[in-house]
């Protein structure tokens, strides 16, 4: 069996055992607070989840910057669908996500698990989407949504939709901007982008055969909305600094790359 087949066999496997484990622990929450009659905070667990899932799918994850330590309105440029166990695993939070990822196997189940809220496209549905956002926030939980409102190649940053972000004001609460970039020896990877009519049971294993690919994630400082900056205003500067950051992450991975060039190139499986 050639590397990328052994590769794949033994992350499937890894992460096929890991899921169990997480299906255990789902599990034992719900009887825990039928038991009990109260709810489980289940951030603290689903970070764990997300992390060990992260671990088995070969991601090598780097993080910079700090998250906030009070409740915010997470954004982050989306990449792929590996971006929810990579973030999700960095930070507790929960996500806003396409209803379509709730019907994905493997990722759509964790996904449930979380906490996520889930948006029907279409309908009118925006308003009643920002009203979830803000009661989450305001109950105590930041949330993470993905402005672009579909994923891109991780080259560039799309426009950010600013109706959902409206929200944050709803809650009183600063918008926090995540970067988020995949590289391969120094260069973006071309394998991790999710995009167009791509499918995730055929996406999966492409990027499990091959060796483990460096996810770097930079917490970019809060913006506050004001009485003297506008939602647009914010939502424009938060754009700007994320899109900057995706640029010096790959700045930065080519100088390392560069620095390194002369060393036996290390992966990991």
């Amino acid at each position: 069996m050639a590397m990328g087949g052994i590769r794949l066999t033994v992350r499937l496997a890894l992460f096929s055992a890991f899921l169990l484990t997480t299906a255990l622990i789902a599990a034992a929450c719900l009887l825990a607070e039928s038991v009990s009659r109260r709810a489980i905070n289940r951030a603290p667990i689903a970070r764990f989840c997300f992390h060990g899932a992260s671990r088995c799918l070969g991601l090598r994850i780097r993080l910079q910057g700090t998250p906030a330590a009070r409740p915010v309105l997470f954004v982050s440029n989306h990449i792929s669908w590996s971006d929810i166990p990579v973030l999700g695993g960095s930070v507790p939070l929960r996500f806003l996500s396409k209803a379509e990822v709730g019907r994905w196997p493997v990722i759509g189940w964790l996904a449930r698990q979380a906490g996520t809220l889930f948006i029907v496209r279409g309908g009118g549905r925006a308003r009643e989407a920002r009203q979830e956002i803000a009661s989450t926030l305001c109950g105590g939980q930041s949330v993470l949504i993905f402005p672009e409102g579909t994923t891109s190649t991780g080259l560039t940053v799309l426009p950010f939709h600013s109706r959902l972000l409206q929200a944050a004001a709803d809650a009183n609460v600063a918008i926090q901007g995540i970067s988020i970039a995949y590289t391969r020896q120094g260069r973006p990877d071309h394998l991790a982008p999710f995009i167009g009519d791509d499918e995730f049971q055929s996406h999966l294993p492409r990027l499990l055969r091959q060796p483990a690919v460096d996810v770097t994630v930079v917490f970019h400082p809060p913006a506050q909305m004001g009485a003297d900056r506008s939602l647009t205003e914010v939502v424009e500067q938060v754009q700007e600094t994320v899109a900057g950051g995706v640029r010096q992450i790959y700045r930065e991975r080519a100088i390392e790359a560069g620095r390194d060039a002369g060393e036996p190139v290390r992966q990991q499986a």
